[in-house]
């Protein structure tokens, strides 16, 4: 562990990060470290702790112990405001629109809050950033007036405004239909390398994780039970799924030899004891079968 110091390969580097609430630790000395341009995800079922950590490095939770390294930073120490500024952007799984203003006013208000620009810069880096996320010439509609999906996009184009370094996703894919995840896993691809953006996302749906990303972490109870590079734990998952397939199957053969002969067969449940412990020591290979 790096504690203390943060290595120049990494953008962010989060060390022994532990928060709790009323005792009970939502997040317990959680530790990882995010390298420039990269996408990862951190993927766990609800109440893992996946949104905590999000919240943390955002500075919206503020933790108990540990440590956030942001370009030299820690942001543990710092305010949402603060944390903005430094260069972390976040898209929240609710598009965070304000009801009363235009589409155009939404993308402006951020760089008005957070910068000195002039208006005629504003109105051009609104229409660069609307265009970026596919809702070109869409400035002038309210909120009311759009769909779902264009709404996901003006949350997406808010968190852009600034060009931050790290872009935060929670919980990208929720809700949305097949067509509109590959849509929006595409313009998260898009959008990171176009520009030159490093970005975190948090989602329950790993298929459609994998397709986008270049890391996995597991996070159970508030901890990181695995990790790797996404094509690998794609390939370990793949191939957890082929060996369960496989041992129903011999289990539906069993019973079916069981109940033909009807009477019990002591070593063909011996054979599948031996066939569970095979397989959950992953030593498992075809002719085994």
């Amino acid at each position: 562990m790096l504690i203390g110091h943060q290595q120049p390969d990494f953008l962010l580097a989060v060390e022994g990060l532990t928060v709790s609430f009323d005792g009970f630790k939502a997040v317990n000395d959680l530790s990882f470290y995010v390298e420039e341009n990269e996408i990862r995800v951190i993927i766990g079922p609800n109440g893992a702790g996946k949104t905590t950590v999000l919240d943390l490095i955002c500075g919206k939770t503020k933790a108990t112990s540990g440590a956030i390294h942001f370009r030299g930073k820690d942001l543990t120490k710092m305010k949402e405001n603060q944390i903005v500024q430094a260069g972390v952007g976040r898209k929240f799984q609710t598009p965070s629109i304000y009801e009363d203003l235009t589409v155009f006013e939404n993308i402006a208000f951020q760089m008005r809050e957070h910068t000195q620009l002039p208006e005629s810069m504003i109105r051009d880096l609104v229409a660069m950033k609307l265009a970026s996320v596919g809702l070109r010439g869409t400035g002038h509609l309210m909120p009311a007036e759009l769909s779902g999906g264009m709404a996901r996009r003006v949350g997406l184009a808010r968190a852009i405004a600034l060009d931050p370094m790290l872009i935060i996703y929670d919980e990208p894919f929720a809700g949305l239909d097949p067509i509109s995840c590959t849509v929006v896993g595409n313009l998260i691809r898009k959008l990171n390398d176009a520009l030159g953006a490093t970005s975190i996302v948090v989602s329950y749906d790993a298929a459609e994780s994998m397709r986008v990303i270049d890391h996995v972490y597991l996070i159970s109870d508030g901890v990181i039970s695995a990790s790797g590079p996404a094509e690998e734990m794609a390939k370990s998952q793949t191939e957890r799924a082929q060996n369960a397939s496989r041992l129903i199957t011999m289990g539906e053969m069993a019973s079916s030899v069981a109940h033909e002969l009807n009477q019990p067969l002591t070593a063909i449940n011996n054979y599948c004891t031996g066939l569970v412990s095979r397989i959950k020591g992953r030593n498992l290979s075809e002719h085994d079968l």
